[in-house]
């Protein structure tokens, strides 16, 4: 139901080529005529022959400088200095002292477990191994741990033991357990916060990719889903997206993938009604003047257009383009001179409503754009496979308004976005929602971190990272360990053996000792390789002395 989607009337269409039945919509039981200005009725559109007076230019004025804020911009940064910006010692007293008293809580209640206080080193490790399963990644955690098989993976066990790290993920917890208790007491009332288990972390991340860096002109907004199956009231389905199933996060991003501003989808509120939709209330919220200042251009798709919307936008001084789906109020429904079917390739009809621009263009399928920023056509074209008359196939150039262009170039932040936090995720299938709320925190983190780490070398004219680099790089130092290991050599000769080796049986005892080069006593042993003496006793082991450091393999 478009209703239920929009949260706004819709007007009904029929006919074979696009005509209107009937003007009017149903919403919440009532009958309400369409609001469109006869002009947009009545009017016949135009084609891109027609003159049209462009919008004036906005004047772009951010609150701050676009791009990487200090401490950052100044000097250079490893992964985990960047990294360290979100997750930072606030954050790490946060999840230690929340994860520490969900396992006090549990051992009052006479849980049978050994528990140790968490620290924020601790912490830090735990994180590294995350990264590190996101890397290697393996069906099962307690993978990690195997021994005696050939897929033995020998290095976390040497960062953690696995029951140390299983009873860590078992008590992990964000929000504190007290508050929590008192929270769940209030279900099913107006007091209860279905987001208190994540809050803390959710609004300490949101801040500080805010803070860390500031988007450039062009910046969009699109939902993102987070899949789980857990049984909770906030899972959505999306039945047209590669996962269906899951938590929708509403994302501000800018076009180089920064996420720098996210919204956690709770559901329809019975309580508070919105009178505008739940579209217009999304973008609202995310396009803070406040924060952004003004002249930015908000890229938006057909779920959030609306000429509503967009002159609410322009009052507020930013710009906005997007796709539009046929029926929202305020949009064009005039028939006279509009594309069929039949139109040919690269045609293109608009009209104007005050600062409004709407424009189609007929490619494979009809695009319906509306914009406040752009003029209708200024000789954009884009090549096209068209069939010859001899069967043959060759690219012809065809006429695209200016605001497609325009939108398929800035479109993509949300979908950079996505692909980033997609490689190398932390996300793992968990029964505790809110621990895949944290792992989606995590990512974000550490894929802010990449861009801005990106960014940096290109400002010293160095080769940026890839995305795998960084997340290996940013392992390595937060678990406190190398990066890089020393290739194991060939199998040393340096064996020890009997001075013995070839004399009979009679003669070992008197013939078959030698004395030791370092203690000079007499030796029962020899290197094989140095065919000298070396002792092996119980309180002296000259043969390894010499060879560690005496000797160079």
């Amino acid at each position: 139901d478009a209703r239920n989607k929009y949260d706004e009337p819709i007007i009904s269409h029929s006919g074979p080529s696009g005509g209107h039945s009937r003007s009017h919509c149903s919403h919440r039981g009532g009958t309400f005529r369409s609001h469109l200005p006869p002009s947009l009725t009545s009017r016949a559109w135009r084609t891109e022959e027609d003159p049209d007076v462009a919008p004036p230019k906005l004047k772009f004025i951010p609150r701050r400088t676009p791009g990487i804020q200090a401490p950052l911009n100044i000097g250079t940064h490893t992964p985990l200095d960047i990294f360290s910006c979100f997750f930072d010692a606030e954050v790490l007293s946060l999840l230690c002292s929340s994860t520490n008293k969900r396992a006090f809580r549990h051992l009052e209640r006479g849980t049978k477990y050994q528990w140790m206080d968490i620290t924020p080193e601790e912490l830090k490790k735990f994180i590294g191994l995350l990264l590190y399963m996101g890397v290697m990644n393996l069906p099962k955690m307690t993978d990690y741990w195997r021994k005696q098989t050939i897929f033995e993976v020998p290095f976390p066990a040497t960062v953690m033991p696995r029951d140390r790290f299983k009873s860590i993920l078992s008590f992990f917890c964000i929000s504190d357990s007290a508050e929590d208790v008192h929270n769940d007491l209030a279900r099913g009332t107006e007091d209860y916060d279905l987001l208190h288990h994540v809050q803390p972390l959710f609004d300490m991340l949101r801040t500080r990719c805010m803070a860390v860096y500031h988007p450039r002109q062009h910046i969009s907004v699109h939902e993102r889903m987070v899949a789980t199956k857990a049984r909770l009231s906030l899972k959505q389905y999306m039945r047209d997206r590669a996962i269906k199933w899951g938590l929708k996060f509403f994302v501000l991003a800018d076009n180089n993938g920064y996420t720098v501003d996210y919204q956690l989808y709770t559901g329809k509120s019975k309580s508070q009604g919105s009178v505008n939709g739940l579209s217009f209330d999304v973008v609202s919220s995310l396009v803070n003047k406040d924060y952004l200042g003004s002249g930015y251009i908000v890229y938006c798709d057909k779920f959030y257009t609306s000429p509503q919307l967009f002159r609410h936008l322009g009052q507020q001084g930013f710009g906005a383009c997007g796709t539009y789906r046929q029926g929202r109020i305020g949009v064009p429904t005039s028939p006279e001179n509009a594309l069929t079917k039949r139109s040919p390739r690269g045609s293109i009809r608009w009209l104007r409503d005050g600062d409004l621009l709407f424009v189609k263009w007929m490619d494979t399928k009809e695009v319906s754009m509306c914009t406040n920023v752009h003029s209708v056509f200024t000789g954009e074209t884009v090549l096209r496979w068209t069939k010859k008359a001899d069967g043959t196939c060759e690219q012809v150039p065809i006429p695209r308004p200016t605001a497609v262009g325009e939108y398929n170039r800035y479109m993509g932040g949300v979908d950079t976005s996505d692909q980033l936090l997609k490689t190398n995720t932390a996300h793992r299938k968990m029964r505790r929602w809110y621990i895949t709320v944290f792992q989606h925190m995590l990512d974000i983190a550490v894929t802010n971190s990449f861009i801005i780490s990106k960014e940096l070398s290109t400002i010293r004219g160095e080769r940026p990272p890839t995305r795998q680099d960084f997340q290996e790089k940013l392992t390595s130092q937060l678990l406190g360990v190398a990066l890089k290991t020393q290739p194991k050599g060939p199998a040393s000769n340096h064996l020890p053996v009997p001075t013995s080796y070839g004399q009979s049986k009679s003669q070992r005892a008197s013939l078959g000792r030698r004395q030791c080069v370092l203690c000079r006593r007499c030796t029962p042993w020899q290197c094989e390789e140095c065919d000298m003496g070396l002792c092996m006793q119980l309180d002296r082991n000259c043969f390894r002395m010499y060879h560690t450091t005496n000797f160079v393999n």
